[in-house]
């Protein structure tokens, strides 16, 4: 089998065993930390002590791997990731490329590329995306595995379609596959599939991250049967759809077929400073939004709502290992 990328270094695909795919290690802001969080509510070491500990309970429930999207726009930091991964051997951590937004793109790219006041030829962010993806990340020696972006409510604005076309174009040239980020509630997977697959983008490549939060089965269908996978990955975030919900629709997906289109995750975190700075307000919020949660909880009720253990193998191992051959 090929080798997989990750923090500690290339891994056997064969290796890389019950998968979840959509899961960061931290999401922070850089610059809260820096101008706000330093000798008040965020410690280095205490922070990565933790990360680790979370990560090890996670490693002892049997998950081998964790696929981390966190990019620039959710406060990708490499060396910390290394820092916490040294402490975990246990399990291989596999990072992105790409940008996270909702709307526009970075300062750093209004003036500079295609229509802009600087246009010197392709996009400057497919440069960007395919030397993490072929040379390592900030000289870390870390190469990114997987291409990340966002589709959210605001739609296909300019800045999300820009970035949209560089993972694609950073696509065709590396080989890499895809994840993005998705609004179910307005059908975001349609516009993902359609400008991706106009871009020659493999969609057997392409998860449409947050498919999960929908359980609408004719558009989820709709997108699987054009070979995107379904990221079903927002499992214990019950605001926007409860586990009942979304281990039905996994069940109803899988008595129709679809289990080899489909993967599972929290998009759970260590700690994320999108509720501010207090390390309870998560649990306190959404009790099982955390990595335990599809070991202990989903997938005893995904067998008691039919699924089989082979499915669960498809969508846990299987799925994750076909994503990462190019």
């Amino acid at each position: 089998m090929p080798a997989v990328e990750t923090v500690r270094g290339p891994v056997d695909a064969a290796a890389l065993g019950r998968t979840l795919m959509h899961e960061h290690v931290f999401v922070l802001g850089a610059e809260n930390v820096q101008n706000y969080g330093a000798g008040d509510w965020w410690d280095e070491e205490e922070k990565v002590a933790d990360a680790a500990g979370k990560l090890r309970e996670l490693a002892g429930l049997g998950v081998t791997t964790i696929a981390d999207p966190t990019v620039w726009g959710l406060g990708r930091y490499l060396p910390r990731i290394q820092r916490v991964n040294e402490r975990v051997p246990e399990l291989n951590i596999i990072v992105a490329t790409g940008i996270y937004t909702y709307n526009d793109l970075p300062f750093q790219f209004h003036h500079r590329g295609p229509g802009t006041l600087v246009d010197q030829g392709p996009d400057p962010m497919i440069a960007d995306f395919t030397r993490d993806l072929t040379e390592g990340i900030a000289g870390t020696g870390v190469r990114a595995a997987f291409l990340k972006c966002a589709v959210d409510a605001p739609g296909l604005t300019p800045g999300v379609e820009r970035v949209l076309r560089a993972v694609a174009a950073a696509h065709r040239e590396t080989g890499a596959p895809v994840t993005v980020h998705t609004e179910s509630s307005i059908h975001a997977g349609r516009t993902v599939v359609g400008l991706l697959g106009e871009e020659g983008v493999d969609l057997a490549k392409v998860v449409v991250g947050h498919a999960g939060d929908s359980n609408d089965l004719d558009y989820l269908m709709e997108l699987a049967d054009t070979g995107a996978i379904l990221g079903m990955d927002r499992f214990g975030l019950d605001i926007i759809n409860p586990t009942s919900e979304r281990v039905a629709t996994v069940a109803a997906l899988c008595e129709r077929g679809y289990a080899d289109r489909m993967v599972l995750s929290h998009d759970a975190s260590c700690f994320i400073d999108w509720f501010g700075p207090d390390p309870a307000t998560v649990p306190a919020m959404q009790p099982n939004w955390n990595y335990r949660h599809i070991s202990e909880d989903v997938l005893p009720a995904l067998r008691a709502a039919g699924v089989s253990d082979g499915q669960i193998d498809q969508m846990l191992v299987e799925n994750p290992r076909r994503y990462f051959t190019r």
